[in-house]
């Protein structure tokens, strides 16, 4: 017996949906398990003279900036991504169902690593027992904050989303993109930095509010600018995937 044609559509669109979560729940597993274990440079800049009492030392120095963030951050563009694609093609509820399966597969994956971590260890066998251990201690805390930060972040992000699509009766995609992304990044890195900070969880030298402040800033800095080039790529991706939209909203930008 053939598939009709809206049985092969019906199939592709859960197909998408599919692949849509799986590049969410990669990016978001990857972003908690190796979090704040490493910081990276991603570039370093002359700053004029007129600006180096604004910038505190920690950051610089000399006259040179420093940005850096934690390597975990560089996974969470895609989440923030995903659910603007998810809730432009599929709806609000779809989109909320993501955060909160995101949500408790965290919850998950931090009760396996526990019950792993209180295992006894085979001695003589395992290649890696300290290294599990620093892994661990690492990932409970950005874990914790991370799904703090991450329902209260994401949600805001969906509904503001949703908020500025009935607004502009689904017009105008880059408003609500960025307008969406933009505040819940923020609370996001607010959120997770200062979780961490008050946990004990983040480098030796950040021991005051201040450089708490200046780590809250270059990630969120990180996180606009992400948030600025990845809307061509939405565009790109609702122009591509249109066909599959089923927006209970019927706000469709290409039709």
């Amino acid at each position: 017996m053939k598939n009709t044609p809206e049985a092969d559509l019906s199939f592709r669109r859960d197909a998408l949906f599919l692949v849509l979560c799986a590049v969410f729940l990669t990016s978001l597993v990857m972003g908690n398990i190796i979090g704040t274990t490493k910081f990276a440079t991603l570039f370093e800049l002359n700053l004029p003279d007129w600006l180096l009492p604004v910038v505190p030392s920690l950051v610089r120095d000399q006259a040179v900036y420093t940005m850096s963030i934690p390597v975990g951050l560089l996974a969470f563009p895609f989440t923030f991504l995903v659910t603007d694609l998810v809730s432009e093609l599929f709806g609000k509820k779809r989109a909320q169902l993501l955060v909160w399966v995101g949500f408790f597969m965290n919850v998950f994956m931090l009760l396996i690593m526990t019950i792993n971590y209180y295992l006894p260890n085979a001695a003589g066998v395992s290649g890696g027992e300290s290294l599990f251990d620093g892994v661990y201690g690492f990932m409970v805390g950005n874990t914790i904050g991370s799904m703090i930060a991450y329902l209260t972040a994401q949600t805001i992000d969906v509904r503001l989303y949703h908020f500025w699509k009935r607004y502009t009766g689904g017009k105008h995609l880059w408003l609500r993109n960025n307008g969406s992304t933009m505040v819940s990044q923020l609370v996001d890195s607010t959120a997770i930095l200062s979780i961490l900070y008050f946990s004990g969880n983040l480098g030796e030298n950040v021991v005051t509010i201040g450089a708490l402040s200046i780590l809250i800033f270059n990630s969120y800095i990180f996180k606009f600018f992400a948030a600025l080039f990845d809307t061509p790529v939405l565009y790109l991706c609702v122009k591509w995937l249109g066909k599959y939209e089923q927006d209970p909203d019927g706000h469709a930008l290409y039709k």
